[in-house]
């Protein structure tokens, strides 16, 4: 038999969720036949029902509330700006490599774009990669 209604009742006694109610092992059936409060309070009383204590907060559920809609603060609280200028330049060298590394690029093309890099001449590899087809310093189409 269930005992959904004895954790149901135990749980609005105490004042607490259904999931902290536990039940004494070896006084399971004292606990089946309680069907009023009266009972499950007597039972509380003597220990066979109790409360777990409550738990703390696990840093999993805090790393879960930071995604974008519950940080607060300016945009350059959350990434700096020298971060958000690293991160950019990084992905612009990488790019920037990988073309001169698959023979679609010219040495003397790619030092003079490495330079623009360094100056902040790219907002992004998309606007990078629009620079190297419009002077056509690229070999292949760009996919």
């Amino acid at each position: 038999m269930s005992m959904k209604i004895q954790k149901r009742l135990a749980a609005d006694i105490l004042k607490c969720g259904e999931n902290r109610i536990r039940f004494n092992q070896e006084r399971l059936d004292e606990i089946r036949d309680a069907i009023t409060r009266g009972e499950i309070k007597a039972l509380i009383k003597d220990g066979a029902i109790y409360a777990e204590p409550v738990r703390g907060q696990q840093r999993i559920r805090v790393k879960e509330r930071r995604g974008p809609g519950r940080r607060k603060g300016a945009k350059f609280s959350v990434i700096t700006r020298k971060r958000r200028w690293i991160m950019r330049v990084r992905s612009q060298r990488r790019y920037l490599a990988m073309l001169r590394d698959s023979g679609r690029l010219k040495e003397e093309a790619y030092r003079k774009v490495y330079l623009q890099i360094k100056a902040g001449r790219f907002k992004s590899i998309a606007d990078l990669k629009s620079y190297l087809v419009e002077n056509r310093l690229v070999k292949t189409p760009l996919g």
